[in-house]
């Protein structure tokens, strides 16, 4: 079975940097891929989504969670069909399971839609992101 696999999680002090890569395990028809995160207790969250369908306008549309504005760049490189999350000014509250998925939709807006629902078809198993104080 086809699914996303992440890497390039690990353990960093508050301030500091990680960059997640996620590719797919095979080929996947898909046009939106998002990151998300998981904190022990709580209930997974999106992060970034962006829309990889290059023939489209809206390509390269992004969105993210408000608490990581400014902070987290998602970015899309075609030629190796890699997602990747570099997360700069790390915070302890940063501290999850983070989780790539992707999926295909019509549209920008239906992918930052589906994006903010969690609800893309494909998912990785999670690369653990741990913030220190």
């Amino acid at each position: 079975q086809v699914r996303m696999m992440e890497s390039g999680g690990g353990s960093v002090q508050a301030g500091g940097s990680l960059r997640l890569s996620c590719a797919a395990s095979g080929y996947i028809h898909r046009n939106c891929m998002g990151w998300f995160r998981q904190a022990p207790g709580k209930e997974r969250e999106q992060v970034a989504s962006i829309y990889t369908l290059e023939e489209d306008a809206d390509y390269d549309t992004t969105e993210y969670a408000d608490s990581v504005k400014d902070r987290f760049t998602i970015s899309y490189d075609d030629a190796t069909d890699t997602v990747y999350l570099q997360m700069n000014s790390l915070k302890p509250e940063d501290t999850a399971m983070f989780y790539c998925a992707a999926g295909l939709f019509d549209g920008a807006r239906a992918c930052a839609l589906a994006s903010r629902r969690i609800s893309l078809g494909y998912w990785g198993q999670g690369t653990q992101v741990t913030v220190s104080s």
